[in-house]
Formats: structure tokens, sequence, C-alpha cells
């Protein structure tokens, strides 16, 4: 499927995920299924620095998601290397969160946030500075084993932070997220456009996803 396709798809997908939130939001019964609204999401610093962050990483991974196919066939690779670096992608995504439960057990939060970011800009960098089959294949190791880890974590750390409103805290979550991967590929699209690669969109992308991973671990409860 063409990549200007499939990101009108997954912006069709984001929009209709955008109004399921928006009635969460709203949801008159907790999460326990006791009857009554939970209560409002805090204003406090940490959990709007979350919801900008996820927001973010919604942004960034978008991209190579959208485009890595995109990317490889730009950069000469035939079908089957097509196919190769999207098996790849899978492969490295069915442990990613099983590691990065265990990272997270070992440095936190928000620290193992930060460093599956840092982790995910190197692997999104690679697509387009690396030649050869090597940039695509550490792509897809690298963003293939980030980026399922990371939906998970960011949730974890909102869930952290407002316990007694979670699915407020998850539908707002999900809602930046949701912008952020609407965001993403047009964005991206408009620079490739321009450009004739996917050069520039890609380190956008990498410096949005530094940024995520920067915010998440400024928003780490200090210790007392």
């Amino acid at each position: 499927m063409p990549a200007g396709r499939r990101a009108g798809y997954g912006r069709r997908y984001s929009a209709c995920g955008l109004v399921v939130v928006a009635w969460l939001v709203g949801s008159t019964s907790t999460a326990n299924g006791v009857a009554g609204r939970e209560p409002p999401l805090p204003k406090d610093r940490p959990l709007l620095k979350m919801i900008v962050a996820y927001g973010l990483f919604g942004f960034g991974y978008v991209v190579t998601a959208t485009f890595l196919v995109a990317i490889v066939r730009q950069g000469g690779g035939g079908r089957v290397f097509e196919a190769a670096v999207w098996m790849v992608t899978g492969l490295a995504g069915l442990p990613s969160l099983w590691l990065w439960q265990k990272v997270a057990a070992r440095v936190g939060l928000y620290a193992a946030y930060a460093l599956a970011c840092l982790v995910e800009v190197v692997g999104v960098t690679a697509s387009v500075a690396v030649g050869g089959h090597a940039g695509p294949l550490l792509a897809g190791v690298l963003f293939g084993g980030t980026f399922i880890a990371l939906t998970a974590l960011g949730l974890q750390t909102a869930r952290q932070l407002v316990p007694q409103a979670p699915r407020r805290v998850l539908a707002m979550m999900t809602a930046a997220f949701g912008i952020g991967q609407i965001i993403g590929p047009i964005a991206a699209g408009l620079l490739a456009q321009a450009s004739g690669n996917y050069v520039l969109a890609s380190i956008m992308a990498a410096l949005i996803l530094l940024a995520s991973g920067l915010i998440a671990w400024s928003a780490a409860p200090k210790s007392p």
C-alpha cells in the first residue's frame, strides 16, 4: 500500500479514536466499576509534561512507522528487502515490552521511557543516515524494539501520577498521542515533498522523540 494511503488511513483512525476518547473523558463510571465520576485531573506540572511528552512521541514514532518502507524503496531496496525490514521490526517488537519492563524495574518508569526514546532516536536517524541495507535494518531493530514499550511506559507513568482517575488520565494521554499521530505524517510528508527525500522528515522525527524523552525525564517525581 502506498505510504500516502497508509498515512490517510492512519489519520482517519486517529480522528475516530479522538471521538471515542472525548466520550471516555466524560464517562460517569470509574475503573473499579463504582458508580460516579472520577475526580478531575490535577493541574500539576509533571502530568502536563507527560501529556506533552506522549503527544510528541505519537508525532515522532509515526513518521518512521508511516514512511519506513518508502525510505527503503527510495534507497533502492527491492520488495524482498522491504518485507525483510518489516519482519525485523516485528520480531524486535515481540520481546520489547518484557525487556523494557525489566529496565523500568531497575531504573524507574521515567528513566526507562527517556532511554527508550533515545534508542528510538538512534533507529530513526539510522534509517536515513546509514547507507546500504544496514541503515533500514538497524532502524527496524531499534524502532521495533521500542515503540510498543514506549506506548506502555507512557501510560504507566500517567497511571502512577493520577491513580485516583485512571480512565480520565488514560483518555487524555491517548488524545495527545492521537493528535501527534495526525500531525506527524502531514508535517513529514510536506518536508519530504519539498526536499525530495525523507532525511529532513526523519531528522525532525528524531528531534521530536528526543524532546519527548527529555520532557518525560524532567517529569519524574523528585526524591524528598
